[in-house]
C-alpha cells in the first residue's frame, strides 16, 4: 500500500462517509495488524503506525522494526480490503450514532420512503429512520415521499447499524415547533415552563416572558392566530391551550384550567393535591371530556388535581371526619386534622407517612400501624363497593336502552286498522 495510496483513501472516506480522519487512519493501522497477526501467528506483537503527514507506513513485530517494503509485500491485499472496509464500517456506524444521539429530542424533518405494516421508514439524508406506529399521532396516515417533522426519540446500535426511531407524541415536538414559529421564544424572551400534551387531541403549554412589553400568551398566538394557526396544522388540528405560568399555584392552578372559572384553590400540601373549587355550571367545563381538561392541567401544574363544587367538598368532609373517627385510635380531633391535611378518604389515610401521623395525634408507632392497616382495608372494601355501583349502572344503563329500542319499535309499527261499516260516509 503506498503512502499517496493511504492519503487518498484517507481523504475520500473523510469526504464521503464524512468521518473523521484520526478515525480512518486508526482503523486501517487496526486493519493493517489484523492482517498481519493473521500473516506472523496470534502470539505476535505487532505495531503499526501511519504518518499522518506523508501516509508512510512503520511498523514492528515482537520490537523488531519491519522494513516497509516487506510491510507492504507481506500484507494479504484481500485480507487487508475486508477488514479494512470492516472497520470503516464500523466507524460510519459510530459516527452516525453520535451525530444522531446528540440530536435526541431536537425537531427533524425527512422524506417517507416506504411502510413495513405500520412502520413508516423516513429518509434523513445520508441515512434512514423509523417511525414506529406508537410513536405516531393518533389517526395520521403518511404517505410516500411525503415530509414530515419528528423529534428524534432514541438511538442505538443495531450489529453494523445504527437504529433512529422518530417521535411525533413526545411533548418536545410541541416545543420545538413553538421555537420555529415563534421568534420570541427562540430569542429567549419568552420561556416555555411546561408541557402535557395527549397527543392528537389536546395540549396545554405554559409560557411566561421575561420583558413586561411582551405578551407571551398573545405572541404565541400571533396576529389573528396566524403563529398558533400553523402549529395546530403540523399537528393534525391538536388543540392547543396556551396558559400564563406562574410560580404562584394559586395562579397557576385557574389559568391551566382555563377556560373553565374557578372559584377557590385549596392545596393540601402533604398529599401533593389541589382540591379546586368550581360553580356547578362550570364543574364539567372544568373536568372536560373524559376528564382531559383537569388530567393535563394536572401533569402541567406537577400536582394532582380534583374538581368538585363547594357542596360536594362539604359533603366528602363530613364524611371523612365520621369515617376517620369510628376507627379505633383515631378522635375527632385527629380526624378534623387529618381533613384539613386534604385527607379526604380511606385511600388517602392509607398512603399517609406514619411519621407525619405520629406527629399530628401523638400516637404511637403501633396505633399508627393499625390505623393505616384498618385504612387499607375499608380502601379495598370501598373499591369493590364503587365497581359493583358501576356494575349495577352500566347493566340499568343497558335495560334502560333495550326498553327505550322495545317502545320506539312498537310506536313505529303500523296499528290493526278497522273497516268502517257499510253505508257510513
Amino acid at each position: 500500500m503506498k503512502p499517496e495510496e493511504i492519503l487518498r483513501i484517507v481523504d475520500a472516506i473523510h469526504r464521503d462517509k464524512n468521518i473523521d480522519k484520526e478515525i480512518v487512519f486508526q482503523a486501517i493501522e487496526s486493519a493493517l495488524v489484523t492482517a498481519l497477526t493473521r500473516q506472523f501467528g496470534e502470539t505476535s506483537d505487532i505495531q503499526i503506525v501511519i504518518d499522518r503527514e506523508d501516509g508512510r507506513l512503520s511498523g514492528t513485530r515482537d520490537g523488531v522494526e519491519i522494513d516497509t517494503q516487506e510491510l507492504s509485500g507481506r500484507i494479504g491485499a484481500q485480507t487487508a480490503k475486508q477488514v479494512i472496509i470492516q472497520k470503516i464500517r464500523e466507524a460510519e456506524r459510530d459516527s452516525i450514532h453520535d451525530e444522531f444521539e446528540e440530536q435526541i429530542g431536537q425537531m427533524i424533518s425527512g422524506v417517507v420512503t416506504r411502510f413495513e405494516g405500520a412502520t413508516a421508514t423516513v429518509s434523513l439524508g445520508a441515512t434512514e429512520a423509523i417511525l414506529p406506529r406508537s410513536e405516531q399521532i393518533p389517526g395520521e396516515s403518511y404517505h410516500p415521499n411525503e415530509r414530515i417533522r419528528a423529534t428524534i426519540f432514541e438511538v442505538r446500535k443495531v450489529g453494523s447499524r445504527v437504529k433512529i426511531i422518530l417521535s411525533r407524541i413526545r411533548p418536545q415536538l410541541v416545543q420545538r415547533l413553538f421555537e420555529q414559529e415563534i421568534p420570541e421564544i427562540a430569542d429567549g424572551v419568552i420561556e416555555i415552563r411546561a408541557i402535557s400534551r395527549e397527543p392528537g387531541y389536546r395540549s396545554k403549554v405554559a409560557v411566561i416572558s421575561s420583558d413586561s412589553r411582551v405578551d407571551c400568551v398573545g405572541a404565541c398566538v400571533g396576529v389573528r392566530g396566524n403563529r398558533i394557526k400553523n402549529i395546530v396544522e403540523e399537528l393534525g388540528g391538536e388543540r392547543i391551550d396556551i396558559v400564563r405560568w406562574s410560580d404562584d399555584l394559586q395562579v397557576l392552578v385557574p389559568n391551566a384550567l382555563q377556560p373553565a372559572e374557578v372559584d377557590e384553590v385549596i392545596l393540601c400540601q402533604m398529599l401533593g393535591r389541589g382540591i379546586v373549587l368550581v360553580r356547578e355550571d362550570q364543574l364539567s367545563l372544568a373536568i372536560g371530556r373524559r376528564g382531559q381538561n383537569v388530567r393535563l392541567a394536572s401533569k402541567l401544574c406537577g400536582w394532582d388535581i380534583e374538581i368538585m363544587t363547594r357542596d360536594e367538598l362539604d359533603q366528602q368532609i363530613e364524611r371523612a371526619v365520621t369515617g376517620f373517627s369510628s376507627i379505633e385510635g383515631l378522635d375527632e380531633s385527629v380526624a378534623e386534622r387529618l381533613v384539613g391535611e386534604g385527607f379526604l378518604s380511606y385511600d388517602d389515610l392509607s398512603v399517609i407517612e406514619p411519621e407525619d401521623l405520629m406527629e399530628m395525634g401523638g400516637l404511637t408507632a403501633e396505633t399508627v400501624d393499625a390505623i393505616v392497616a384498618e385504612a387499607e382495608k375499608r380502601a379495598a372494601m370501598a373499591e369493590v363497593a364503587a365497581a359493583d355501583e358501576r356494575r349495577k349502572q352500566r347493566e340499568q344503563e343497558r335495560i334502560d336502552k333495550a326498553t327505550a329500542d322495545a317502545d320506539a319499535a312498537e310506536a313505529a309499527a303500523p296499528g290493526d286498522s278497522v273497516a268502517a261499516p257499510e253505508g257510513s260516509s
